[in-house]
């Protein structure tokens, strides 16, 4: 009897000891992680370069022909006839070609600058038939799915949930039953 008392008190120290540790560490690699991807141009959530609305149309016009010419970003879908062409609105034109841009170019936040008439966000621009690939859709410079825009709005953002989820499950089933065992060892 004494013996498995022992035996029951040394199994719940020495894993409630390596639970605790667990609990303790997991949070800080999962940011280490977060951060060292982040440090490395790959954000958690989508990103789209798009043009500033305060941008002057000449200063836009500047940076979209440079964009289209020696930037070579695919134009294609805001020639006239595509399905993002709108002659009487720079701003969605420009947008596209500057995010075509930025995702062939590292997804860096100097990839979209554009002599300061372009800036990073998380809402998708996309609209009707004009669908802007995210900095998620990217791999390696070059796209990796289809351009059609992914989600409803903002409250996809919450999609990493399920990254976080994977993280914890496994070791907190893992500490609860190692308590629970560790208990019926005790009770016996």
């Amino acid at each position: 009897m004494e013996k498995r008392f022992l035996l029951g008190f040394f199994f719940f120290f020495f894993f409630s000891k390596i639970f605790l540790f667990l609990v303790l560490t997991l949070p800080l690699l999962a940011a280490g992680a977060s951060v060292s991807k982040a440090q490395a141009g790959v954000a958690g959530m989508d990103l789209w370069c798009v043009a500033k609305n305060n941008a002057e149309d000449t200063a836009l016009q500047t940076a979209l022909d440079w964009a289209c010419g020696p930037g070579a970003a695919d134009c294609s879908p805001i020639q006239q006839g595509g399905p993002c062409y709108d002659a009487s609105d720079i701003v969605v034109m420009a947008s596209y070609a500057f995010n075509d841009y930025y995702l062939k170019h590292g997804l860096s936040t100097d990839s979209c600058a554009f002599d300061n008439t372009a800036a990073l966000t998380s809402l998708n621009p996309s609209h009707d038939k004009c669908k802007f690939p995210s900095s998620l859709s990217v791999s390696n410079g070059s796209f990796s799915g289809s351009t059609a825009a992914v989600g409803m709005g903002p409250s996809e953002d919450i999609s990493g949930c399920t990254q976080i989820a994977l993280h914890w499950f496994w070791p907190l089933i893992t500490g609860h039953m190692f308590v629970v065992l560790s208990r019926i060892i005790l009770e016996r």
